[in-house]
This record gives structure tokens, sequence and C-alpha cells, in this order.
């Protein structure tokens, strides 16, 4: 992959070492360090830093982009978080792979903090992206991968552990999500899925026959993925999501 050349259409323009967006400044109404993070994101998005690249150093990044050290290392710490950049010890600091799973994972910090009533809205987002990611899946799961998705389903034939049955049952979908070949969708429904695991936990403990009614609905899911079959799957998810929403919204609803 080539580096991009400086000034490239609907780039930001640059005016005196500020960084233009839309015609305004990019750090307008932005702390120094959102300021420091935009201008390190402009290099990587400008083609100047590539994934796997080296930034140079601390001194001499800090003068190109015209920050102070304290800055540029809050803003590096703040896109090491973020999975951007990876500072090694004793070795310097790195721009990652920019893997979906990288990005895109760090939402699940983010939904870690909140609240029982906001898990409402995980499961909202949860039935709008995984029936999507399955109907996708019917349409390209290989054998292969079927085979690993009827390898969880005979799993949880034996499983009584209502933890041990959840680990099955997020197995059982993130195999079905990655067969849909989509490495960033596949990102998003596991972070909002993995922050809805000790809701299905409790549900599984506290609710009589959802351990059987989980294995029909999987089996159901199963044969469409069987028969490629994307709106079944798509139908068939979206109940089966929905009926963990429901029964949340009703138990939040009776506090």
């Amino acid at each position: 992959m080539g580096r991009r050349p400086a000034g490239r259409p609907g780039g930001g323009a640059d005016r005196g070492g500020l960084r233009l967006e839309g015609g305004r400044p990019a750090g307008s109404g932005l702390s120094v360090t959102d300021g420091a993070i935009l201008k390190i994101k402009s290099l990587i998005v400008d083609g100047e830093l590539l994934p796997g690249d080296r930034l140079p150093t601390q001194d001499r990044l800090a003068a190109q982009l015209g920050l102070s050290r304290s800055s540029l290392r809050e803003a590096v710490s703040a896109l090491t978080l973020l999975g951007v950049l990876d500072a090694r010890q004793g070795d310097g600091t790195y721009v990652t792979s920019l893997r979906p799973d990288l990005l895109v994972g760090v939402i699940g910090y983010a939904v870690d903090l909140l609240q029982d009533r906001s898990l409402l809205e995980l499961f909202e987002v949860r039935r709008v992206l995984e029936p999507a990611a399955t109907a996708m899946a019917a349409t390209r799961i290989t054998d292969d991968e079927l085979a690993g998705v009827r390898d969880c389903l005979i799993r949880m034939e034996t499983l009584s552990d209502p933890e041990e049955f959840v680990a099955a049952d997020m197995e059982f979908h993130d195999r079905i999500v990655q067969a849909a070949g989509n490495a960033t969708l596949a990102s998003l429904v596991r972070g909002f899925s993995q922050q809805t695991t000790r809701v299905r936990v409790w549900r599984m403990a506290a609710v009589a026959g959802v351990p059987e009614w989980t294995r029909s609905q999987h089996e159901a899911i199963f044969r469409s993925l069987v028969d490629h079959d994307a709106q079944m799957a798509l139908a068939i998810q979206t109940v089966h999501v929905g009926e963990s929403e429901l029964w949340l919204r009703r138990y939040l609803e009776s506090e």
C-alpha cells in the first residue's frame, strides 16, 4: 500500500500547522489532548502512517505536530487504549494492524458501565445487528463452519449449569456471525452481545424452561443455515433475541 500524497481531494487542508475540516479548525472547541489525538489520527487517515509503522520519536513527533510532550503522551495513551497504537516498552510506539476487532472491540469497555435499564438498549442493538448477521451467514456459511455450529448444539444438550450453557450459547452465535464474513459486523455484534451475558445467565437460572426453549430455537436457526434460507434465519434470530429483551423489559417494569 502506497502512502497518499499530501493535499489529496477530500482531505483537510493545512493552514500553518492547524488542520481544517469542513472549513473550520479541527481542534476548535476541543481540549488540547483531543486536538492532539486528531492530529495523530490525521497522519494515519492521510496515509503518512500506515498499519505497522513505527511513530517518530516523541520529540520529533511533538515538534512535527506542534504539540507539547505532555499532550502527545496523553494522546498516545488514549489511542493505545482505543487499539489504534501499540506502545512497546523499550521499542517505541507503532500503529496497530487497525483490524476491526481491535478498533470496534473497544465498545465493550464503554458498555460495561451501563446500568440495568440501559441494558435494554443493548438488547435492542443486538436485535438489529445479530439477525442481519445471521441472515448474511445463511448465504455464505461453509460446510466446515456449519460443523462448528452443530458441535455447539450437541454440547449444549449436556449442559445444565447456567454459566456453562450461556458460554456455549454465545459461542454458537459467535460462530454464526463470523460465518457472515464481515469482520466489522462480527466485532460490533460481539461487543454488544458479550455485555448481555449476565442477564442471560440470570434469566437461564431464574426462569423454568429457558434451556429447552433456547435449544429448540438454536436448532431452528441451524436448520435455516443448512438450507441457506436467509429470510428464515432473519426471522428466527429476531424472535430469539427479542424474547430475552421482552423478558428483561417486563422484569424492569415490575421493579
